[in-house]
């Protein structure tokens, strides 16, 4: 078994970062690198404590037996929130970057927005869940409000906007896979 690519399979299906897997195990950014690229062996302790970062265990980091999961509750997501951008994106199928498609909760404070996209293959759809929206590809803008729905072609740089005064919440399929 190849323990290193393993973990970082793990680590990005968390959607963490080298560094803050290492934060959350007080180990070094460099020893997780080497760790992953399988320049150093961890010890059991220390891999304990990697596996309890991941999600996983011992048994089941070592199971070769894998049962595919059907439903996902909030203790699978994952979540990122930027201040800045007054954004919280919650990845609620966990591993949906090695799927076809990646759904994604987002929710924007109002006046906040997604991180602008660059032009690219595949598909964008999206449920509006509540509050409204702008949806903005390239040079033009679309409203949608809760209960709505969008689909588009990411065939120019594009973003969401919400609504200044309430904010917005909504569902974002992306394929392939891109946030």
């Amino acid at each position: 078994m190849n323990i290193g690519a393993k973990i970082k399979e793990l680590r990005i299906a968390k959607g963490l970062t080298q560094e803050e897997l290492a934060d959350r195990c007080e180990l070094s950014k460099g020893f997780i690198s080497q760790l992953e690229r399988d320049l150093t062996s961890p010890s059991i302790a220390t891999l304990v404590d990697i596996l309890q970062c991941l999600g996983t265990d011992l048994p089941g980091f070592f199971s070769e037996e894998t049962e595919e999961q059907i439903v996902f509750g909030e203790e699978d997501y994952f979540e990122k929130t930027d201040s800045e951008q007054k954004l919280k994106i919650e990845w609620i199928i966990p591993n949906a970057q090695k799927n076809m498609m990646e759904p994604v909760r987002v929710t924007i404070e109002p006046g906040g927005s997604t991180y602008p996209d660059v032009p690219h293959e595949g598909e964008e759809f999206g449920y509006v869940l509540s509050g409204s929206i702008q949806i903005h590809v390239g040079p033009k803008i679309y409203k949608a409000k809760k209960g709505e729905s969008f689909y588009f072609t990411p065939h120019a740089s594009h973003y969401i906007t919400a609504n200044g005064k309430t904010g917005a919440k909504f569902i974002w399929v992306s394929t392939p896979p891109s946030f």
